[in-house]
């Protein structure tokens, strides 16, 4: 499938662990963000190297998340109950502490293979990111290879440009963050962007 910006975010049920604790077996991600933006992310394992320090990233702009009514969501190959030892190991023992959203056990691989993020060699999931709208649509992704660790920031900002256009009606050009000014997408709009904004891009 490649490319899912534009389609419907495919829906999976899976068991999971809640940002809570709570160890559940049918996790349904439609139900758990109807009429919610979600960030849904893929890492390779549970008990890795670069994975703890994203996870853990989330975990602290996770009310930045909630304040922009963004449900975060964490997809591995692992089981829920690897996913339940590691939110329970210590962060300076290589765990993630308890993380205030789900983690969600693709252990069939269906998930990776639905998102199409599956490493074709190692069998795990590659550090995908999606960025999906009020209406399930996929709005936003970003694939990084295994070595490669993810900005959760930019997301914050695709979130922000998001929800600008949508009450604006205005695009986003490069590098725009929250407060700075949209643009017209017309050529007129183009060239007023420009020739006021030409300097700072």
């Amino acid at each position: 499938m490649g490319v899912l910006v534009g389609r419907q975010a495919p829906d999976f049920t899976a068991a999971a662990v809640l940002g809570n604790g709570e160890i559940v077996d049918s996790y349904n991600l439609h139900e758990n963000i109807k009429g919610k933006k979600a960030v849904v992310f893929f890492y390779p394992l549970d008990f890795t190297f670069v994975c703890p320090s994203e996870l853990i990233a989330f975990d602290k702009r996770f009310e930045e998340f909630q304040k922009r009514g963004v449900e975060v969501i964490g997809v591995s190959i692992d089981s829920q109950f690897s996913h339940n030892a590691w939110r329970n190991t210590p962060v300076n023992e290589g765990g993630i502490g308890p993380v205030k959203y789900a983690l969600v056990a693709d252990v069939k691989h269906e998930i990776c293979k639905a998102y199409d993020v599956e490493h074709p060699e190692a069998g795990v999931a590659f550090r995908g990111s999606f960025l999906i709208d009020e209406e399930g649509n996929v709005r936003h992704q970003v694939v990084n290879d295994l070595p490669l660790g993810r900005n959760i920031d930019e997301m914050l900002r695709m979130v922000d440009a998001l929800a600008f256009h949508s009450e604006h009606g205005e695009v986003c050009p490069a590098g725009w963050t929250e407060g700075k000014s949209g643009m017209d997408a017309s050529p007129e709009g183009v060239a007023k962007f420009l020739s006021e904004n030409e300097g700072a891009l």
